[in-house]
């Protein structure tokens, strides 16, 4: 199975757009999110002058090369997989899933197939006619009130799908300690608490019981397990000093 949506493979559609900004404005949306197929239906306004205002940078290259048909069904004849947006859910348009489900589910099906990702008019989005070619339908969760802006609508799905791509560093795992190492110093602890008194020798086990518990919170590491039977080497060393210097005093 794929681990990751081939981004050369999603296409946006924008139909009836009717605001040339938010045109530029989701071709910037794109290009940070590293897709550069931008296709329009039926634009009502395509002002070059005002796209371009707002379609900074590189993101002129996305416009340049942005395809414009008149009809949607030719628009979408070269996909093989449909995927309609809405903010306006219920029975006759049930959101079947969301932008990071629906980027999970991407990941398989972009491998050999070309995906659009279809956008409606700022005014009323996709129209039951419309949603009808969408192979499923993706809503974005809000608070409250669901109308979003057309760029930031597209700017949520493309970072859902882009993130697919980004490689997961590995996590360090190091070596944690045996259980022979953990019992080693156990039994140390229990040595040297009961020789500085920490613990009562008649029931030592009942005190470790709560150190052990302590001290399993986060598992400890090979090396961590060493610095703790350090310090009761040195607590024991320390000891027999004392013990020394007690002895010395009461000959003299």
């Amino acid at each position: 199975m794929a681990d990751r949506v081939v981004l050369d493979h999603i296409a946006i559609m924008l139909a009836q757009t009717q605001i040339p900004e938010n045109i530029g404005a989701v071709a910037r949306a794109m290009n940070n999110m590293g897709l550069h197929r931008l296709v329009l239906v039926n634009p009502k306004n395509c002002d070059l002058t005002r796209v371009l205002k707002t379609a900074t940078g590189s993101s002129i290259d996305i416009v340049e090369a942005m395809e414009v048909y008149e009809e949607l069904r030719e628009a979408l004849g070269p996909y093989r997989y449909v995927v309609g947006t809405t903010a306006r859910t219920g029975s006759s348009r049930p959101a079947i899933t969301q932008p990071r489900r629906l980027a999970q589910d991407l990941m398989e099906i972009s491998k050999n197939n070309r995906i659009v990702i279809l956008f409606g008019p700022e005014d009323r989005g996709l129209s039951n006619e419309q949603l009808r070619y969408c192979h499923t339908i993706a809503t974005i969760p809000t608070a409250g009130f669901s109308s979003l802006n057309l760029a930031q609508a597209v700017m949520i799905v493309c970072y859902e799908i882009f993130m697919t791509t980004c490689e997961m560093k590995p996590k360090f795992s190091p070596r944690l300690a045996n259980q022979f190492e953990l019992e080693g110093m156990y039994e140390h602890l229990k040595e040297v608490l009961m020789k500085v008194g920490f613990i009562d020798p008649q029931n030592p086990e009942h005190w470790m019981l709560n150190i052990r518990r302590f001290l399993s919170r986060v598992p400890l590491r090979a090396r961590e397990v060493r610095i703790v039977r350090g310090i009761c080497r040195q607590i024991d060393w320390y000891s027999e000093q004392l013990e020394k210097l007690r002895r010395e005093k009461k000959k003299s």
